[in-house]
């Protein structure tokens, strides 16, 4: 029976694996999210439904794609904060440890590859902005539990309004971004983008700490 479930399961991580894949070769080839379901499960070499058996819609294998691209740089994110000490649970204390992280982690690179993925966020593409923002709000859980697992004795209100001020500030600049500089790599961009998040520092930074 373990067997039987063990083979099962693997197959499934297979087929899912696949069907990511299928959707990131998709994306490269017609540069965005235009191909259908039908498009996916043969590029994939799979039956269209064993496409549903794994994601509800096409929009959920998307946004897959896209927390892939943004759980590489949230586990940089969580791997600078493991290695910065543990403040004294201060609002303050906190924001530092998500400043630092997100100073270290290479936050341009992946707004540049959602762009690629599901297109500007921007008024013309509603359906973008919703995958947008959606992406961001499953990686912002990830980034709130850790908070909280650090700081197990912090009102769990601050924890949530510090990293979501943080989180949708991100999400704010990065609209800006790719509209006037990004999604290219470029030494300007990337400086840009730098500027960008040093003034959402400032500004998340004022909320947090204590005033002289």
């Amino acid at each position: 029976m373990t067997t039987t479930t063990d083979r099962r399961s693997a197959l499934k991580a297979k087929h899912r694996a696949a069907i990511l894949q299928a959707a990131r070769d998709l994306i490269d080839d017609r540069g965005g999210r235009g191909f259908s379901v039908d498009d996916l499960a043969a590029r994939a070499d799979i039956a269209r439904r064993t496409v549903f058996n794994h994601f509800a819609s096409l929009d959920e294998v998307l946004l897959a794609v896209c927390e892939q691209e943004l759980s590489v740089i949230i586990d940089r994110f969580l791997a600078d904060m493991a290695r910065t000490p543990v403040g004294d649970g201060s609002r303050a204390s906190m924001f530092e440890e998500l400043e630092s992280a997100a100073r270290g982690a290479d936050l341009a690179p992946a707004i540049s590859g959602m762009y690629r993925i599901i297109g500007e966020p921007g008024k013309e593409d509603p359906k973008a902005a919703v995958l947008t923002q959606t992406a961001f709000s499953r990686v912002t859980d990830r980034l709130r539990d850790e908070v909280a697992r650090r700081h197990p004795g912090a009102d769990p209100l601050d924890t949530a309004l510090l990293v979501d001020s943080l989180m949708s500030g991100i999400v704010v600049i990065a609209d800006h971004w790719l509209t006037h500089d990004g999604p290219d790599l470029t030494p300007d961009a990337l400086r840009a983008w730098d500027d960008l998040l040093g003034r959402l520092v400032h500004s998340v930074r004022s909320g947090y700490m204590p005033s002289h």
